[in-house]
C-alpha cells in the first residue's frame, strides 16, 4: 500500500494557520486604526467586522477538515475544506476590494493569503485526484 496524502499540502496548512493568526490580527488593528484615524460611518464598521470574524470562524473547519482529509486520505474532507475555501475567498476579496477603506497593508495582506489560497486549493484538487484513482 502506497501513500498518498500530501506533505507539501500538510505544510502549507500549518503556515497557513500561523498567517491566518497574524493576518486577523493586523487586519483587526487596522479596522481600530482606520475608525480612530478617518471618518469612519458606524454603518460600515459592524459589516467590516463581521466579515473578518466570520473568516475566523469558517478559517478552523477548513484547517481541520483539511489536515483530517488529508492525513486519513480521505477525498469528503477535503472537498468540504476546499469547498469552505471557495467561501473564504469571497471574504478575502471584500476585504481587499470593497471594505469602506483599503489601505496599502490591506493589499499586502489580502494579496498573500489569496495566492495561500490558492496554492493549497491546487494541491487539495491534485490530492482528491490522488485519492479517488
Amino acid at each position: 500500500s502506497s501513500q498518498l496524502s500530501s506533505l507539501p499540502l500538510q505544510i502549507l496548512f500549518y503556515v497557513n494557520g500561523i498567517y491566518y493568526i497574524f493576518y486577523f490580527l493586523a487586519t483587526l488593528a487596522m479596522i481600530v486604526y482606520k475608525s480612530q484615524v478617518f471618518s469612519y460611518p458606524d454603518d460600515f464598521l459592524a459589516p467590516d467586522l463581521a466579515v473578518l470574524f466570520l473568516m475566523a470562524i469558517l478559517e478552523v473547519p477548513r484547517l481541520y477538515l483539511g489536515c483530517k482529509g488529508n492525513l486519513t486520505e480521505e477525498e469528503a474532507p477535503l472537498g468540504l475544506s476546499l469547498g469552505i475555501t471557495v467561501g473564504s475567498v469571497v471574504l478575502c476579496v471584500y476585504l481587499l476590494a470593497w471594505q469602506t477603506y483599503v489601505l496599502w497593508a490591506d493589499v499586502v495582506l489580502n494579496a498573500v493569503l489569496l495566492c495561500a489560497y490558492g496554492l493549497e486549493s491546487g494541491l487539495k484538487v491534485t490530492v482528491i485526484a490522488a485519492f479517488v484513482s
